[in-house]
């Protein structure tokens, strides 16, 4: 009898141990009931999955049988929704939102409009306002990283501050006089400014914008790439663009194509991101891979002011580091990377007269990590896998649009709108729920935005200052 006792309270206590020993872990952000697209390496898809954030990093990522597991502070019950990792602007000029739609259809607009307009516009005002009504366009079309070139941009880094994106900013040298500086060597000075002063942030890494290779000068270029590796910050310069930049490219150094001429300065560096990267040939193509550049392949940009087509595919596929961009607002003209999606996925099908090219997997993978690749961020962000940042977007799927829904790359690229995206999360914190700001009046920034629209029509459309 005393053994059977006996027996029966080590069997209860190890019950009891067996009992305390299990508890839930708890966790800020439990999104449940998702169809999570990880893009991770294997490109796994849970379909009742989920993601679990802890602090500002994903605690798991799992096919969501383990969820009583988790005890978390906040909910999202994604109900079969889309759950990926946010979408990455490779590439673009956020401030000029403000200037979206004019002077669409202007040939050489860069030289004729664009570069006057800024000219009699640009201002610190200019490029805040801007830059809010960029950054709400991007956070509700599911950007969650940018990388942006203008000036002043120690007031786009303080709009990126508010609102609670991740961005890289890098600060526009250019060799004659602008807004914020009067020749180049004032433009790197501002930009050493700015990179001494955001160079520890958590979300905004800054650094230098030389505009393009025929815009700056040879020592302009080289002292640039000196100062990025001191500092060890990117450079984000527009490459291989256009007809003009190669013909002064050529020369200027005896014939060689801007990517040719930039290798041979030694401006081709692992900090380098070309933006557009169109003219280029396979042994262009060879040194960009040979010195490990970032590319951002702006399609949108690229087919409007009829510069061509990038050979962004066959970059894709050699290896290179290449993600999704849309340029500029007066160029695109919307900075979210979901309207790059379908023009990606078609126009290289076109180029290359193969239904089969460009399918839509790997359309989101240049949108993901493709993307933090290209700014060598792919340790951090791009992926929804365990100790990464938590960035995270969650697309409806119970839209017009979206149903059904076969296979979930499929729909994303051929199917949805950047008004899909109905969450969006940055750093762990919830930035817009349900399509509603969260961090920003929505309201008062499109109101200073057309006030502003206002003042630009009396300076250059009602004066005629600036033909469109």
């Amino acid at each position: 009898m005393f053994k059977k006792t006996l027996l029966a309270v080590s069997l209860a206590a190890t019950s009891l141990v067996s009992t305390s020993a299990f508890s839930a872990e708890n966790v800020d952000l439990l999104i449940k009931n998702a169809t999570v697209l990880t893009m991770n390496k294997d490109k796994t898809v849970y379909e009742n999955g989920l993601v679990a954030v802890k602090e500002n990093k994903i605690f798991a990522v799992t096919d969501g049988t383990d969820i009583e597991e988790y005890k978390a502070k906040k909910i999202i019950d994604a109900d079969g929704d889309i759950v990926m990792p946010g979408l990455i602007n490779t590439h673009t000029h956020v401030s000029m939102t403000v200037f979206r739609s004019m002077a669409d259809d202007v040939p050489d607009r860069l030289h004729r409009y664009i570069f006057p307009l800024e000219s009699k516009l640009v201002s610190r005002d200019m490029v805040r306002i801007g830059a809010q009504l960029g950054n709400v366009e991007m956070i509700k079309g599911g950007v969650t990283t940018y990388a942006d070139m203008y000036y002043f941009e120690d007031e786009v880094a303080k709009t990126v501050d508010e609102i609670g994106m991740r961005a890289v900013l890098g600060e526009t040298v250019i060799k004659f006089p602008v807004a914020d500086a009067a020749n180049a060597d004032e433009g790197i000075n501002y930009a050493v400014n700015f990179i001494e002063e955001y160079k520890d942030h958590p979300r905004i890494t800054p650094a230098f914008a030389p505009h393009a290779p025929y815009t700056n000068t040879t020592e302009t270029l080289q002292k640039i790439t000196k100062l990025s590796l001191k500092y060890d910050v990117p450079v984000m310069i527009h490459l291989a663009e256009s007809e003009r930049e190669n013909q002064v490219i050529a020369e200027r150094s005896g014939g060689k194509s801007p990517v040719e001429y930039m290798a041979d300065i030694g401006a081709l560096t692992p900090n380098l991101v070309g933006a557009h990267v169109i003219n280029v040939s396979d042994s262009d193509i060879a040194l960009l891979k040979k010195h490990d550049v970032g590319v951002a392949h702006n399609m949108s940009a690229n087919i409007k002011s009829a510069k061509g087509v990038s050979p962004a595919l066959k970059m894709f596929d050699d290896g290179l580091r290449i993600g999704l961009g849309t340029d500029g607002p007066m160029s695109g003209n919307t900075i979210s990377t979901f309207d790059e999606f379908n023009q990606v996925a078609k126009v290289h099908k076109l180029v290359n007269k193969d239904r089969a090219a460009m399918p839509p997997v790997k359309v989101i993978e240049m949108a993901t990590m493709g993307a933090a690749r290209a700014l060598h961020m792919e340790d951090s962000i791009g992926s929804l896998e365990k100790g990464k940042l938590a960035d995270i977007i969650v697309v409806d799927t119970k839209a017009p649009n979206m149903v059904p829904m076969y296979n979930p790359y499929s729909t994303l690229v051929y199917s949805a709108y950047a008004t899909n995206v109905k969450h969006t999360i940055v750093d762990g914190k919830v930035l817009m729920s349900d399509r509603t700001m969260l961090t920003v009046d929505e309201d008062k920034i499109r109101e200073e935005a057309l006030k502003f629209a206002d003042k630009v029509r009396k300076t250059v459309v009602e004066s005629g200052e600036i033909v469109q």
